[in-house]
């Protein structure tokens, strides 16, 4: 296991979360994709608002594929 992953566990166990359910790379994609298209600092806000999302009942997967693509399209509105 790799440092992230092991902080990821623990950060779970903390917050009692199972493990499984987090999916780093594709947090990590979406917050690369959001940093390079958006801004750097939109990568952490939006890992924040795809946590939110997950949260309140949407897909994981529908969640990130949507700002994904709204971040891929972004021209500084």
């Amino acid at each position: 296991m790799s440092a992230l992953d092991d902080w990821a566990v623990a950060a779970c166990a903390e917050l009692g979360i199972e493990p499984a359910a987090v999916d780093i790379r594709q947090i990590l994609d979406l917050a690369r994709v959001a940093a390079h298209q958006v801004d750097r600092p939109a990568a952490p806000v939006t890992a924040y608002l795809l946590g939110l999302a997950v949260g309140s009942g949407q897909s994981a997967d529908d969640v990130a594929a949507r700002l994904a693509t709204l971040a891929e399209g972004w021209t500084g509105q």
